[in-house]
């Protein structure tokens, strides 16, 4: 009885109470820095890509698919067991529910997946892969994308205030929530979550057990992602609030915990490709050092970016805030990911060329920072721009001055 206490009360205090953002931020900082050691940083729209590029495959659409399955796709596996790890996370603490939103809404949700798609493919990146990611791994082009992030959102906002008062009926209809976790008898719930929890961990085994170094990588992305999952859901870690936050409630708690896990993601990231650790034996210290660098400076990850903060302000999650959030039970994401999913393969196969030709190849090039400013100073810059950012929201939130724009 003592032993099951002691684990009940670990279990509830993980469960019972939403966790700060910033330790979540943190978490997921250490994960990502987990997962450029093991292959590649933490990025979402890519698996979308690839789970679109495979729905089409399966329709026939040549022109449109993939010759890589989804089992064999880390990222688009990472995207899966994030969903799951979600989930899970949802069933323990009692928050999940099917909440469908009035029709309006689910349409704004596909429509913002799909400006997503079309923005993460443009601008090589979403806010995780190009954004969180990027800007720790001292990525020139991923300042202008956030650049990008930011003006999309202002311009979203001002639509969404608009829409409010001017066709405040797009938002309202009829609503429900189905299988609610806060009601009782759902202690089945819980149960199916450890459920879940032991199939994931055998599907787990399943890949590291095969013994080549592909299948242990996807089995790690496997886990990892569950683990996401359930660091995002229950610390409600959003970098849309980041960006959406100041302009509209003023409030910086979501900004300054994006902040801390851009910093420590920066530490881990510089150490990586200064020392070259990861795959050292496969691969340069150069091709490390360029890992989450892409051909988007600058104006193409600024239209891109600005295309994707009009989606994700729209949508009311960005890559992976559709993700968890889809996994709590939000129809709303669901569309949002389906948008995602299905856009971002005819994005990628149509618009994407007709971008390239029209800007100039010079404003699409890739850029290391430490390649013009040194590794000191690449870091510098990149704290003095996140400095300036706190220095913003936490004088917004006192004064209010840009409140609800």
């Amino acid at each position: 009885m003592f032993k099951k206490g002691i684990l009940r009360e670990l279990f509830d205090s993980l469960f019972s109470k939403t966790w700060p953002m910033w330790i979540g931020g943190i978490l997921l900082a250490v994960l990502s820095t987990l997962l450029f050691v093991i292959k590649y940083p933490w990025g979402a729209s890519g698996g979308y890509v690839n789970i679109g590029q495979n729905l089409f495959h399966w329709l026939g659409v040549s022109s449109l698919g993939t010759n890589t399955p989804i089992n064999l796709h880390t990222v688009a596996l990472l995207n899966i067991f994030i969903i799951l790890g979600a989930f899970v996370s949802a069933l323990f603490s009692r928050e999940f529910g099917i909440r469908v939103a009035p029709v309006g809404e689910l349409v704004k949700g596909f429509i913002g997946g799909g400006l997503m798609a079309i923005g993460s493919t443009v601008g090589i990146g979403c806010t995780t892969g190009g954004f969180f990611s990027g800007v720790a791994a001292l990525s020139g082009g991923a300042l202008f994308l956030s650049l990008g992030f930011l003006l999309g959102t202002i311009v979203a906002l001002k639509y969404i205030l608009w829409e409010m008062e001017a066709l405040p009926g797009i938002s309202m209809g009829k609503s429900c929530t189905l299988l609610p976790g806060s009601q009782p008898k759902t202690g089945w719930q819980r149960w199916l979550g450890w459920i879940l929890i032991l199939a994931v961990l055998w599907v787990v085994h399943h890949y590291t057990s095969q013994g080549t170094s592909t299948m242990k990588v996807l089995g790690w992305h496997i886990l990892i992602g569950l683990i996401l999952g359930i660091i995002l859901q229950r610390s409600r870690y959003c970098i849309v609030r980041a960006f959406r936050e100041p302009f509209m409630t003023g409030e910086a708690t979501a900004p300054v915990a994006i902040i801390i896990s851009v910093i420590v993601a920066l530490l881990g990231f510089t150490v990586i490709k200064y020392f070259g650790v990861g795959n050292a034996g496969e691969l340069s210290v150069r091709a490390i050092e360029l890992k989450s660098v892409y051909a988007n400076f600058w104006l193409r990850a600024l239209i891109g970016g600005f295309i994707f903060g009009l989606g994700m302000t729209i949508a009311g999650g960005c890559a992976v805030g559709t993700l968890w959030r889809a996994g709590e039970g939000h129809v709303k994401l669901w569309f949002s990911a389906a948008g995602f999913a299905i856009l971002a393969p005819v994005s990628k196969g149509f618009i994407v060329p007709w971008v390239m030709k029209i800007i100039p190849e010079s404003t699409s090039k890739e850029l290391f920072l430490p390649d013009v400013l040194g590794y000191t100073g690449a870091v510098i810059l990149v704290l003095f721009i996140l400095l300036l950012w706190y220095i913003f929201v936490k004088w917004n939130e006192k004064t209010g001055k840009f409140s609800a724009l």
